[in-house]
């Protein structure tokens, strides 16, 4: 674990600069400097675009990183290249006709309850395709084992520029028209760096020369495809179905939540992007042994982390939303329900990792399109009675029951589990200093509030972790960032 936890330390930095950021953007300045409408639309255009990302690149960034390392000749590794270079090409160009010939049907589908979903198609596709190009490349950089910077561009880059635009907004010196357009800017420009960057690294020599297990490939990209899309759809779809039966503003009161229990995910995000080219090597080489290391030690870790921030985020909630527009408080809700969701997903580690890289990912895509279906069905059942609070329920019934599968799928066809007896303590401990913290607050502003119960559970939570030897990673980390 030890380039991963290097590596994986630098990424969570720079993924918790880019939430900063972002936290600043979500909470404070798209409430000050946007409509309600508007924000709800900007929430919109990225989830949608989030959602056709992943047909956009044909899944081309997970079937780099599983067959990289299979190609042992230079020509058959540049002729490799240069089709996931190509491949995502062959999906865009009928999209956009799609998109350019049926604009008008499309559009009036889309706006059904808001109009000016219409207005911003066009801006959709674009950052759909720079998404879908930016994960390429990104993808690129993973397998020379080199993450850094990708995920630099990917939690912070968009968002620095986002924040710039809105300032630009707030002090007239760009319209909204002009503000949508930059966002569209803002991803096209990331996309654009990180090319330059992953082919510094390695520069594409075209070569079109067959590809071996050509077939085995493209039936992989194919049904990555579907992989992904879940795995998104989970994610975005409920703010697309949100935007087909509520008002825009609603959405971006859910979007306020989500951003907050976001953050609970960055230390699975940053460590995931060398768990991904380390897991595929590990099954291409059929070490089982380091799989399942990697499997227990990756659930550990990220358990204890993300516990921690699940501890700030759920402990601080009810202050947090004194200090934003009141009328964001109906996400409140959602926050404790995705909370949970989010905690889940720390808990597995490495397993879809391990799902994406084996041979056996094409059942769990087909229990992951039932489980989109379930989600689907769950919102049509739940928002129109409920709100964004039907859509938080729908959420987090749809991904724990898909979490769940998962776990179960991995555990049955290779026979090892994330668990361990330090995973219930660290749960136990979780759980009780929930029902210790959560009804007690400093008498004073919110703010000073934050600071102060922040403090007091990370000093708790550091001398837990280092008194009961939870995780040796974290415990040698904070030794050595401590000075202990």
């Amino acid at each position: 674990m030890g380039v991963v936890a290097s590596q994986s330390f630098k990424n969570i930095i720079s993924t918790y600069l880019g939430f900063l950021v972002g936290a600043i953007n979500t909470l404070f300045l798209y409430t000050k400097f946007l409509s309600a409408e508007y924000y709800g639309m900007v929430g919109y255009m990225l989830s949608l675009a989030y959602v056709i990302m992943p047909l956009m690149n044909f899944g081309t960034h997970n079937t780099l990183v599983k067959f990289y390392s299979t190609f042992k000749t230079r020509v058959s590794l540049n002729s490799f290249l240069t089709l996931m270079l190509l491949l995502p090409i062959a999906v865009i160009i009928p999209i956009v006709l799609i998109v350019y010939f049926g604009h008008e049907f499309i559009g009036n589908l889309l706006s059904n309850e808001n109009a000016i979903i219409k207005n911003y198609l066009w801006h959709t596709i674009i950052i759909g395709i720079s998404l879908a190009y930016f994960e390429v490349f990104f993808s690129w950089a993973k397998v020379q084992m080199l993450t850094v910077f990708g995920n630099f561009m990917k939690e912070v880059f968009h968002r620095v520029f986002t924040m710039i635009l809105l300032f630009l907004l707030h002090f007239e010196y760009i319209n909204l028209e002009q503000f949508m357009a930059g966002l569209v800017v803002a991803y096209f420009l990331r996309m654009l760096i990180m090319k330059v960057y992953a082919f510094s690294l390695k520069f594409p020599k075209l070569t079109f020369k067959r590809v071996n297990g050509l077939s085995r490939i493209l039936k992989y990209s194919f049904l990555i495809i579907i992989a992904a899309a879940i795995a998104t759809s989970l994610l975005d779809v409920d703010k697309v179905m949100l935007g087909y039966y509520i008002p825009l503003e609603q959405i971006a009161y859910y979007n306020v939540a989500i951003f907050i229990t976001a953050v609970i995910a960055v230390p699975q995000r940053s460590m995931y992007q060398l768990l991904m080219p380390m897991t595929a090597k590990y099954l291409n080489d059929k070490n089982f042994e380091a799989l399942e290391d990697l499997y227990k030690r990756s659930s550990l870790n990220l358990f204890i982390i993300g516990g921690f921030i699940f501890l700030l985020i759920v402990l601080n909630i009810n202050q947090l939303y004194l200090i934003i527009p009141k009328e964001f408080n109906g996400g409140l809700y959602v926050v404790f329900l995705i909370s949970i969701v989010k905690l889940y997903d720390s808990l597995l580690g490495s397993n879809n990792a391990i799902l994406f890289n084996s041979d056996y990912y094409r059942m769990v895509l087909v229990l992951g399109v039932i489980l989109v279906v379930i989600m689907v069905a769950l919102n049509v059942l739940f928002i129109p009675v409920l709100g964004i609070n039907g859509a938080g329920l729908a959420t987090f019934l749809a991904v724990f029951l898909y979490n769940s599968v998962k776990l179960y799928f991995v555990y049955n066809k290779f026979k090892i589990l994330p668990f361990s007896a330090k995973t219930l303590q660290i749960g136990v401990f979780i759980t009780i200093t929930v029902l210790l913290f959560y009804f007690w607050d400093f008498p004073f502003h919110p703010i000073l509030n934050i600071g102060l119960k922040s403090t007091l559970i990370t000093v708790l939570y550091i001398y837990m972790v280092l008194k009961f030897k939870f995780s040796e990673d974290i415990s040698n980390l904070l030794k050595r960032y401590l000075k202990l």
